[in-house]
């Protein structure tokens, strides 16, 4: 079993972060599903009741004028 980055995050909650979101198993199993999801966007439904996301890759962005 892989550590989780980020906190458990349940569908409909808005993302901290920018970044990829793997969907977990209820029983903490990686699905092999990720979704993009931006900041402050509500996390979409996952594809079986249970799931959950966490945190896989932020996104990096470059502060530059």
């Amino acid at each position: 079993m892989s550590k989780a980055k980020s906190p458990p995050l349940k569908p409909g909650q808005k993302a901290p972060e920018s970044g990829q979101y793997a969907v977990v198993g209820p029983r903490g199993g990686n699905t092999g599903t990720e979704v993009t999801v931006t900041k402050g966007e509500p996390l979409p439904p996952t594809p079986r009741p249970g799931q959950y996301f966490v945190l896989v890759d932020k996104t990096k962005h470059k502060n530059g004028a």
